[in-house]
Parts: structure tokens; C-alpha cells; sequence
């Protein structure tokens, strides 16, 4: 076994990856961007060294870079998680030529599957049922155009090198097509380094269904079962389950035995999985399936598959690297109980799911247990940079039956508390809890189908919120005062000449305005006719009572706004003060901002043009994805303020419009 390793990657994988070393005794190496200085897989290894810029281009992408850091450190191995490096048979190449150990499959085998196009020709010649689709080399567009009229719509883009959603486009008919594949591969060319497509049938409901396989140098192929991770939204895996609901024995060795012959079909070693696309009523227990790709790699949702086998797959990567065999025979693999696993993301799923920016102002995660776990690779305190993907954590979770493991998804979901940046939490919490994720009925399309219950316009909060808000913002008060020199002017008692002890608070939470009256009372207070008081239990804790009512909530004040955890729910509360915006103009600005930090890579209008509300304006890149910028109002584009190429940041002025 390595006594050292180097480890290529970022965020929670890197962290998961030197999880493992520490309990086997394996010292790590870390290596980081200049963003990543303070990141915290830097702070868990036992040394580091900085591979260049923020850009991944400059720095994690670096072959020569992480090389030169492998030999100083004296690293025996790399191990390259996922994304960044883990599929590039350069990569692999330079390993090898270095001397180091790369932890992962052969070259020849990332070189077969790396293509998505090559493996799927390679998966036709050995008998593997495939959706109908175009393979080839010849990427002139007008062929491409013909082939997709050929299949016949809807189609969907991909990129032969592509992965974790990136690269792809759904068309739904031949007018469209030219626009979607010059989108596609621009950002098949930024994140991949080669702009090369494929074009397949896009089936309406389909199932996303990948099987885990391991290998060794000794000949022996084994699956580890499957996992279901249909839940998607822009292509990108949302929440992956394992086993697959409604998932006959039958099937389930039917999926595997392919998976294992597709993977030796390549000479494959270690982990990877084998992504297949199936289609079938859900309740009969098999359906139809087709090859889709082989990711040469451990795979974001492989916790899911550690807890229902009670296996460390990083630990038999590592094992399978040192030389030694599987411990285990196909007929030895457990499969226990049900396991979710849910990515929760820095973004903002009204807003079409943008990404989010800035400091963790307040991380809380539930407590772990055999029962919860939670993959993180950032802590309170750490920023979110737009520089790459925006996941905050995985939270997994295990119980004896499906429904079981929902119930406690749903409770651990409630749990983990995130200010600071925009997230996911409660959208993913009204997934798990949606009666067709319960029964079962998942597909590739259901996100979008149920766009409107996942993410309802925000309604009325009730009263006992603001409430609640009045008594914290009261507490905030006092405890800011109580820092300062004793001061009849900075303690916030409700004293004031003449006056009642009284205060007059105003909230706001979207259309909605209100006005909490609390009574000073002795210590305590009176809200309406009840009385009310408040006790700190914790730096963010509050315990409070109002009349018969007790309530316990989580608050926290970042600038003007209130951040309340209750009963389930986070709610942000704007905390109006009349005085502080005074004099503040109302007028309408005419033009559009970027909503955050990126790289603008297309202007879609020509100046002087006529553009309706919602009109495609421009296009940047920003979190490793692609974001369409639409007019906010109608009116005539005056100018662009920006150019293509140009590096933009949150708030920059983009476009000049004006009234018709």
C-alpha cells in the first residue's frame, strides 16, 4: 500500500478522498488554485503546494503543475477524484511516464470510453443496445443538421467529451438546431477543450439508471449494484438513490452483467460506471435499456452505493492501484436497506437555478451518524468564488426501506442550515416530499415538469414570523449595546422623553410589508395583548415565548436582513429602517447588470434593434455553465457596454436600453 498521495481535485471530494487516507495512514497531498489558499481541503492534508491562477486552465488543469508537485512531494500516487483531470488520458499518460501510480483505469480504457462517440461505436460492435443517434467524426454542421433531421426530433446535443451536464442541448425542432449547437460547443470548448458532438434521440420520460463496477489487474469484473439518478435539471444529477426503485433481481443482473462486459470489454481497472438510459412502466419491474456512456471514474453519488454495501470504494481504488485483488466475489456483494443522496448547491432555483456568490456566513449541518452523512468541502466562514462549481455539500442518508430513508432525508434536509449565499435546501426538500419522488415515479424530466410546485412563488408569510422577527431584531439590539460604553443614547430599552416604552419595528418580505408594536414589559415584552420574552440558548439560538407559544428558531442578522430558521422553514426578513434610505431615487435604471462575476461569450442583438421583455440578449459564462442574460423590459437596444472576451463583474452595466 502508498504510504503518500497526491490528491488532484478541490471541495468535497478531495476532502472525502483524505478522509479515507487518514484511517488507512496514507499521508495526503493537496494542491490548489490561488482562489483555493484557504480552502479546506488545504487545511486537512498534510502539505500542499499551489499549482497557478484562479482559472482551472492555470492551475488544476496543468498537467506539467501537478507533476512537478507529485515528485517534489514524493508522492507514490495521484488519485484524481472527479472532474478536472480524472478522465484525461494525457493525464493518465504522464503518470505513467513519471513514474507515479495513477489511481484510476488504464489509458488505453480512458482513451475507449473517453470519447463518448468512440464508445458508443465501440459498445455497437459488441452487441449493446444503443439510442438511435449520430456517432461520427464528420462534425460539419450541415451533416450534423441532416442527421438530426434524419432521427428526427427531439434530439439532444452532447458532447463527446462532456460530462456532469455540460455540453448539451435538448432540441425540439429543425429551426432551432443551428443556434443550439453553436451554443454547445462553445461550452464544450471551454470546459472540455474540444468543441466535438454526437446527436441522439431524446426520449420523453426517460430513466437515468448507471451501474458501479469495480475491477483489478487480476481479471476480475464485479458490480455493486445500481443507482437511480433520473432527478435532474439542466442534465445535472439532482439526487441519486440506490437501489432503483422498483428494480427487479432480474434486471438488476441483467444491468450488471452488461456493465461488467462493457467494462471488459476495454481491459478495464478500478472503479467506473457504466450510465445507461432505460425506458418501461415503472411498476413492472424491467424496462428496456440503452448505453449511454462509461464514466472512467468514482462518480459524485458513490456514497449511495457505500451505504447499502458497507464498502469504502475509495479504499478499493486504492487497494486495486497497489496491485491487490477485489476482496470480494460478485455473489459477495451485500446490498442493504435504501440510500438518498441529495447536492446541495450555491445557487437560486427561482431564478432558473443561477449560481450564488459570497461568504458562509452560518453552515450547520445535521448530526451525522450510520444513518446521515454529510460530504462537505467548505465550513463556515469559507467564500463561494465564481471561479468553479458550485456544490456546498453532499447529505446521504440510509435506512432500512425507501420510505424510511425519504423521512428521514426530509428531517436531515431541515436540519442543515445555509446563510451567506443562495442554496437549494428547500427546493430539494419539496422534491423528496413530492408524491411522485415518493411512488417512485422519477425520470429525467420530472424537475421541469413539476417546475411549478418545486419552486412556488413566494405568499404571505404568516404573522408569527414577524413576530418572531420583532423579538430577535430587539435582541440584536440589546446584544449590540451591550457592547458598547453604558449610554442612555446606544441601550435599546424604548426609553425616550415622554414617550411610551414602546418600539414600532417594520419588516418586509417580498410585496410584503409589516409592522410588529412590542411593549416593554418589565424584562420582558407584550406583542398585541400576550406577553413575550426571549432567552439566548446559543451564538445563534434563540428561545422564545409569546403568550401560550413556545418557539425555538435560529436567527442571525446579515446587513439588513433578518435570517430566521423555523418550524422547517428559513425565512429572510428585510429589516426596514425609514430613516436609511431617504432621499433615494425610485427612477427605473434603463439597462441590465450582470447577476454575477463571469466571461461574456456572445452578444445575441444587434444595436438598434427592437427587444420584447425576456428577449436572449447576451451570453456569459460564469460557474463552469453557460447564462443566457434576457431583456428585463421592452424598448430599443441602444449599446452594448460590454465585449466578447471581456471578464465582467456582479453589478457591471451590460446593455443600454431605451424606449421605443
Amino acid at each position: 500500500m502508498f504510504t503518500k498521495i497526491l490528491i488532484v481535485n478541490r471541495g468535497e471530494i478531495a476532502c472525502r478522498i483524505i478522509g479515507t487516507c487518514r484511517r488507512l495512514g496514507i499521508r495526503t497531498v493537496a494542491v490548489y488554485s490561488e482562489a483555493d489558499a484557504q480552502a479546506r481541503h488545504v487545511r486537512l492534508a498534510d502539505e500542499a503546494y499551489c499549482v497557478g491562477p484562479a482559472a482551472s486552465r492555470e492551475s488544476y488543469l496543468r498537467i506539467e503543475s501537478i507533476i512537478d508537485a507529485a515528485k517534489r512531494s514524493g508522492a507514490q500516487a495521484i488519485h484524481p477524484g472527479y472532474g478536472f483531470l480524472s478522465e484525461n488520458e494525457a493525464f493518465a499518460q504522464a503518470c505513467a511516464e513519471a513514474g507515479i501510480v495513477f489511481v484510476g483505469p488504464p489509458v488505453e480504457s480512458i482513451r475507449a470510453m473517453g470519447s463518448k462517440s468512440a464508445a458508443k461505436s465501440l459498445m455497437e460492435r459488441a452487441k449493446v443496445p444503443l439510442v438511435p443517434g449520430y456517432h461520427g467524426d464528420d462534425q460539419d454542421p450541415a451533416l450534423l443538421q441532416k442527421e438530426a433531421d434524419r432521427i428526427g426530433y427531439p434530439v439532444l446535443i452532447k458532447a463527446s467529451a462532456g460530462g456532469g451536464g455540460k455540453g448539451m442541448r435538448v432540441v425540439n425542432a429543425s429551426a432551432d438546431f443551428a443556434a443550439a449547437l453553436a451554443s454547445c460547443q462553445r461550452e464544450a470548448r471551454a470546459s472540455f477543450g474540444d468543441d466535438r458532438v454526437l446527436i441522439e434521440k431524446y426520449l420523453q420520460q426517460p430513466r437515468h439508471i448507471e451501474i458501479q463496477v469495480f475491477a483489478d489487474a487480476q481479471g476480475n469484473t464485479i458490480s455493486l449494484h445500481e443507482r437511480d439518478c433520473s432527478a435532474q435539471r439542466r442534465h445535472q444529477k439532482v439526487v441519486e438513490e440506490a437501489p432503483a426503485p422498483g428494480m427487479s433481481t432480474q434486471q438488476r443482473e441483467a444491468m450488471g452483467r452488461a456493465a461488467c462486459d462493457a467494462a471488459r470489454a476495454v481491459g478495464y481497472v478500478g472503479a467506473g460506471t457504466v450510465e445507461f438510459i432505460a425506458e418501461g412502466h415503472h411498476d413492472s419491474g424491467r424496462s428496456d435499456f440503452y448505453f449511454m456512456e462509461m464514466n472512467t471514474r468514482l462518480q459524485v453519488e458513490h456514497p449511495i452505493t457505500e451505504m447499502i454495501t458497507g464498502l469504502d470504494l475509495v479504499e478499493w481504488q486504492l487497494r486495486v492501484a497497489a496491485g491487490e485483488s477485489l476482496p470480494l466475489t460478485q455473489e459477495q456483494v451485500p446490498l442493504n436497506g435504501h440510500s438518498i443522496e441529495v447536492r446541495v448547491y450555491a445557487e437560486e432555483p427561482e431564478k432558473g437555478f443561477l449560481p450564488s456568490i459570497g461568504k458562509l456566513a452560518y453552515f450547520s449541518a445535521p448530526q451525522t451518524s450510520a444513518h446521515v452523512r454529510l460530504d462537505s468541502g467548505v465550513e463556515q466562514g469559507d467564500e463561494i468564488t465564481p471561479h468553479y462549481d458550485p456544490m456546498l455539500a453532499k447529505l446521504i442518508v440510509w435506512d432500512r426501506t425507501r420510505e424510511a430513508a425519504i423521512e428521514r432525508m426530509l428531517g436531515a434536509l431541515a436540519q442543515l442550515r445555509v446563510v451567506g449565499v443562495g442554496h437549494n435546501i428547500a427546493f430539494l426538500s419539496k422534491l423528496i416530499g413530492h408524491p411522485l419522488f415518493r411512488e417512485g415515479r422519477v425520470d429525467t424530466g420530472l424537475i421541469e415538469r413539476e417546475r411549478e410546485a418545486l419552486i412556488p412563488p413566494p405568499g404571505e408569510l404568516p404573522a408569527e414570523v414577524f413576530e418572531v422577527a420583532a423579538l430577535a431584531q430587539l435582541t440584536f439590539e440589546r446584544d449590540a449595546a451591550s457592547n458598547e460604553p453604558p449610554s442612555p443614547w446606544t441601550i435599546a430599552d424604548g426609553w425616550r422623553i415622554n414617550g411610551a416604552q414602546s418600539r414600532r419595528l417594520s419588516f418586509a418580505s417580498g410585496e410584503q410589508n409589516v409592522q410588529i408594536d412590542v411593549r416593554y414589559a418589565g424584562k420582558g415584552y407584550r406583542i398585541g395583548s400576550e406577553p413575550a420574552s426571549v432567552v439566548r440558548l446559543s451564538a445563534q439560538r434563540l428561545r422564545i415565548a409569546i403568550g401560550d407559544r413556545r418557539i425555538d428558531t435560529d436567527a442571525l442578522r446579515l446587513g439588513d436582513q433578518l435570517h430566521l430558521f423555523l418550524r422547517e422553514h428559513q425565512y429572510v426578513i428585510d429589516v426596514l429602517d425609514p430613516l436609511m434610505h431617504a432621499g433615494e431615487s425610485d427612477e427605473a435604471q434603463g439597462g441590465l447588470t450582470a447577476p454575477m462575476p463571469g466571461k461574456i461569450i456572445a452578444l445575441l442583438v444587434e444595436p438598434g434593434a427592437s427587444i420584447a421583455k425576456g428577449d436572449a440578449l447576451l451570453v456569459m459564462e460564469a460557474m463552469k455553465m453557460e447564462l443566457t442574460v434576457s431583456a428585463p423590459s421592452a424598448g430599443k437596444l441602444a449599446s452594448y457596454l460590454c465585449a466578447v472576451g471581456e471578464q465582467v463583474k456582479e453589478g457591471s452595466a451590460l446593455v443600454e436600453i431605451t424606449a421605443e
